[in-house]
Parts: C-alpha cells; sequence; structure tokens
C-alpha cells in the first residue's frame, strides 16, 4: 500500500528530513504512484486532488495479514492486518455483523471525530491485534495513521523533496521517494495533521527522535522513541461545533 499527503494535509517531521537524502517530488507528474503501479500491476490508484493520493495492490498480500481498502462518506482507509476484538469493536460502535476491519477503523475515526466519549489515543489503544492503516477524511482535508504496538505489519513513512508525507508497507517504495529521508514508522504510536506524533501506549510523553545511521555512517532518518523525562500538556476535546473541525482540535 502507499499513501502520499500533501505537506497541507500531513505535515512531515521536521526530523525526519536528512540532509543531502536524495529525496524526489513524489507526486509530480505521477512519480511515485507510476512507480508503484510498475511493481503492481493491476493496482488501483486513488487522486485525492491537491492533497496527494492513495494506491493499493490486493494481490501478493499476506492472508494472516490481509490489506483492506474503504470508503464510507469521503472517508478513504487502507488497512492491513488482523483485528483480534473485532466482536468487542462491533458492539462499541454500533455496527453490523458483516462490518469488516477497515469500517471499524473508518467508524472509530468518525465516533473520534464527532466528538465522541474516547480520546484519539485510546481509539487506537483499543485495536488489538496486528494491524496498519492510513485514513484520510476529504471533508476536512486531514489524515489519521496508526500501527500497532510491536509493529507486526511492516510500515514505514518518509518526506520528499517538497516536504510531502510518504507512507508505504514496502520500504523500497519509500526510499525511491524519499531518498535517506525515511524511517520504520515508530510502533506504539499515531500520526493526525494536526497533532502530529503521538504515542498512544504512552500518551502523557511526548516523543523524540533519535537519529539513524545506514553502514556508510550517514544519517538516515530518524527513529522516534518515548521521551520519558517529557510530559505533553492535556489538552481536551471541546465536544461542541461541527464534526469538521475536529483537526483543528485535537
Amino acid at each position: 500500500m502507499l499513501a502520499v499527503f500533501d505537506k497541507s494535509v500531513a505535515k512531515s517531521p521536521e526530523a525526519l528530513q536528512s540532509p543531502q537524502s536524495g529525496s524526489v517530488s513524489t507526486l509530480k507528474d505521477g512519480f511515485l504512484a507510476n512507480h508503484f503501479g510498475s511493481l503492481h500491476p493491476g493496482s488501483v490508484s486513488v487522486n485525492l486532488a491537491s492533497s496527494g493520493l492513495i494506491a493499493y495492490s490486493l494481490q501478493n498480500k499476506n492472508p494472516l495479514l490481509p490489506r483492506l481498502f474503504a470508503v464510507v462518506d469521503d472517508i478513504f482507509c487502507l488497512f492491513q492486518g488482523h483485528i483480534e476484538n473485532v466482536a468487542q469493536l462491533k458492539q462499541q460502535y454500533g455496527l453490523n455483523k458483516t462490518a469488516n476491519e477497515v469500517v471499524i477503523i473508518i467508524e472509530a475515526y468518525r465516533t473520534l471525530r464527532d466528538r465522541g466519549p474516547y480520546p484519539a489515543d485510546q481509539v487506537v489503544r483499543d485495536i488489538h491485534g496486528k494491524f496498519a492503516f492510513i485514513l484520510y477524511d476529504s471533508s476536512s482535508k486531514t489524515a489519521f495513521i496508526a500501527t500497532d504496538a510491536d509493529v507486526s505489519v511492516p510500515f514505514f513513512w518518509g518526506t520528499d523533496s517538497e516536504g510531502h508525507l510518504v507512507l508505504s508497507d514496502e520500504a523500497e517504495i519509500v526510499k525511491k521517494g524519499c531518498g535517506k529521508s525515511f524511517a520504520p514508522f515508530p510502533k506504539g504510536c499515531f500520526f493526525t495533521s494536526s497533532g502530529g506524533l503521538r504515542s498512544y501506549e504512552h500518551p502523557l510523553n511526548e516523543v523524540k527522535p533519535v537519529p539513524r545511521v545506514d553502514s556508510s555512517g550517514q544519517v538516515c532518518g530518524v527513529t522516534f522513541t518515548v521521551d520519558e523525562e517529557s510530559k505533553r500538556e492535556t489538552v481536551g476535546m471541546p465536544r461542541v461545533g461541527s464534526a469538521a473541525n475536529w483537526s483543528s482540535n485535537y
């Protein structure tokens, strides 16, 4: 799977950008989407206009960690993996028996966006299993991205030459667009357009970048770890206003 978000939708962490990274413009002339398509004939690419793109292939997928895609009410979601507590989450979000993992993620996000009773870190923490997902809400032009606490599904992110955020389950695809400005997506974390990168396992702590060094001794992106010494300010989510204002409040 692949997603490229314009920096106006999802601003890459500055620490992810490596000097002399060799990155390119991934959205220009459909560069990275075309590369993805050449590696995965028959793949589907969804143009998100000025916000970026999403692409996926249902071929050669791991049967234990299936890849799913769905669009519900202008919410696009790519999901890979397996949720163990599906029945519990269906009941929690009032979904019918036919709802699958990707529909559960969309409904969880929609509940969060529409001033639900759960903070974002709890929404992700309540999902038990092996997973990675990329969600884009075209109504508010916001992204919501997360992976499980053990990074059971390979998941990588990076920043291209124009500061756009690139995400994929294939490291080589991210490297193709981002050069050395890439890294594994940090375990136990989620990313939102307004809140940036946060830990859902340790929601009261900041996350800090730690430089990665490749075999040649060159800095190659960063990894992010929980900073046990640093505490985040507690900010409540007001349950007023329109659903479209979710991104400005969290």
